[in-house]
């Protein structure tokens, strides 16, 4: 296994780690896994929490690029987690070349927050349909050439539903804190935000969520997916054994559940 640190910008949290599984000459890597990790958007939770991922993905044959943003507290929040999440992504573009990476399919992996940002992004093609206030235009909006596009998302008890969370005031107002305030003096903020906005998506969104998670409640999930149908969207929910953070752990059947969805989104 061979790992490569890259910069995506200036900022301090403005890289990815690529972890890369041994080729035989003239192969190439087929697909690429980005790794979003969560913490609920907070400067403490780090890339650290999907090295783990990163590192077993690349051990059972996958390229996997493990994403740090700038995150609240850290420089980040809105706009620019939004911001970091797209550039990271589009920097696997200028990555292809060196690594032989074929970008054909590229599907996130995102626990969390980063779920949320995963479903999130795998939506940015219809961002630009969402009126913004001039103020916060500074958002990527439109794909174009050198954009990457996600072809699936495996959604580890993320926060798909922000309008939800804001209700619930989940981990003590972690959405007002992402978005610099309530959906009550934000709304065109927060409807940017939330994942449900962008449905139905032109790609796979599997959600796979832990049956004893307290900390991301399955309606965060069970929500998003019963929308997703309803517009008959490809989606589906998959209930797993254990809590939040046994889907991060590579020795679970948790973790290894979802690393076999995204290994079957891979094609």
């Amino acid at each position: 296994m061979k790992r490569h640190r890259y910069r995506y910008g200036v900022d301090p949290s403005q890289w990815g780690e690529l972890f890369l599984p041994e080729l035989p000459d003239g192969g190439e890597h087929r697909g690429v896994v980005v790794v979003i990790h969560g913490g609920y958007w907070r400067s403490q939770y780090g890339a650290e929490l999907g090295e783990p991922l990163a590192k077993d993905l690349a051990a059972h044959g996958m390229a996997a690029w493990n994403l740090e943003y700038r995150r609240a507290g850290s420089g980040g929040g809105w706009p620019n987690t939004f911001i970091d999440v797209l550039a990271g992504i589009d920097k696997l573009q200028d990555l292809a070349a060196t690594h032989a990476l074929n970008l054909g399919p590229v599907v996130a992996l995102g626990h969390s927050a980063g779920g949320h940002l995963a479903a999130w992004a795998a939506g940015r093609g219809k961002l630009a349909q969402l009126g913004m206030p001039d103020a916060d235009r500074q958002v990527p909006r439109r794909q174009d050439a050198t954009s990457v596009h996600l072809t699936g998302v495996v959604s580890q008890s993320g926060l798909l539903n922000l309008a939800e969370a804001e209700q619930l005031n989940l981990s003590n107002g972690a959405v007002s804190n992402l978005l610099g305030g309530p959906s009550s003096k934000y709304p065109l903020r927060h409807k940017y935000a939330d994942p449900m906005t962008t449905l139905p998506l032109a790609v796979p969104v599997i959600a796979v969520h832990g049956t004893d998670d307290d900390t991301v409640p399955p309606s965060q999930s069970e929500s998003y997916v019963k929308a997703g149908k309803a517009a008959n969207m490809d989606t589906r929910l998959v209930k797993v054994p254990g809590d939040h953070y046994a889907l991060i752990d590579p020795k679970t059947p948790a973790y290894r559940t979802s690393r076999e969805l995204v290994r079957t989104l891979l094609g």
